[in-house]
């Protein structure tokens, strides 16, 4: 009876610590998305480029600066102000991450590089998103 008991404790923790169902599906979703704002912000599509992040108040942005941001239009606003014309540079997304921790819970690990004319900007970034009623989007972004 104890080992049965056991077993039915145990059985649920390794459940737990397995793939999520359709996590490959998942994984590909965001990096399609993440593709997306690429091309998006090489165009100078910045409203493209904010396209995957959740258009709430709540949504944060955090930067190594120290710097914290709450809601879309404000993180917008960040972007237009500091990379608009010839200081956007040319944006990469490389040694991407993708977690997949619930059906409707990701979280990215990466670096993201800004080429620009005569120097390159980069640093790394952590993506918290979720997946809400209008889609995948990114609700936390804290980039350094």
């Amino acid at each position: 009876m104890k080992k049965i008991l056991v077993l039915l404790l145990i059985i649920p923790f390794f459940y737990g610590c397995g793939t999520v169902p359709g996590a490959a599906g998942t994984k590909a979703e965001i990096e399609s998305f993440m593709k997306k704002q690429v091309d998006a912000w090489n165009k100078g599509d910045l409203e493209g480029f904010m396209e995957c992040y959740w258009k709430s108040e709540k949504m944060t942005f955090q930067s190594g600066s120290g710097k914290r941001l709450h809601g879309w239009k404000q993180l917008l606003n960040m972007y237009k102000t500091n990379y608009s014309g010839e200081n956007r540079g040319t944006l990469d997304f490389v040694d991407l991450e993708i977690n997949v921790v619930t059906a409707d819970v990701v979280y990215v690990l990466g670096r993201w590089k800004v080429t620009l004319k005569d120097s390159v900007k980069q640093g790394l970034f952590t993506l918290l998103w979720q997946k809400l009623p209008e889609g995948w989007r990114i609700i936390n972004d804290h980039s350094s």
